[in-house]
């Protein structure tokens, strides 16, 4: 199974604790994250198989949408900062819209991620 790692910045430390808490769950699977959110996870986490993909703002929310529309991504972990405003929200969106239409289950926040890593 291939999953999508993204998380705002402010949201970043936690999501990287969320990670290692769960890291053997993740272990067995191809993961891939945009750009600072891959670097902490793989700082945190170098044994797991993880591609850095660019920065959310630079694209990788984009690369992570179509690997969404060409089934290379089953599942997305996605710690969304609902308080503080993005310049790129329409790309977050966009991204989101995209999961709902491929039916690919989606964690916008711990407790949901703590749901589908149980499923995993």
């Amino acid at each position: 199974m291939q999953a999508a790692l993204i998380s705002h910045d402010r949201l970043k430390p936690q999501f990287v604790e969320w990670v290692v808490r769960h890291r053997l769950a993740l272990q067995p699977h191809t993961l891939f994250a945009t750009g600072t959110t891959g670097g902490l996870v793989k700082d945190a986490c170098p044994e797991l198989n993880l591609t850095p993909l660019k920065s959310g703002p630079l694209g990788g929310d984009q690369q992570i949408g179509a690997m969404i529309c060409e089934g290379n991504i089953h599942a997305m972990f996605f710690f969304i900062d609902p308080l503080t405003p993005m310049p790129h929200d329409v790309d977050v969106k966009a991204l989101i819209r995209l999961t709902a239409l491929y039916n690919i289950p989606t964690a916008l926040n711990e407790a949901t991620a703590d749901r589908v890593i149980a499923g995993f």
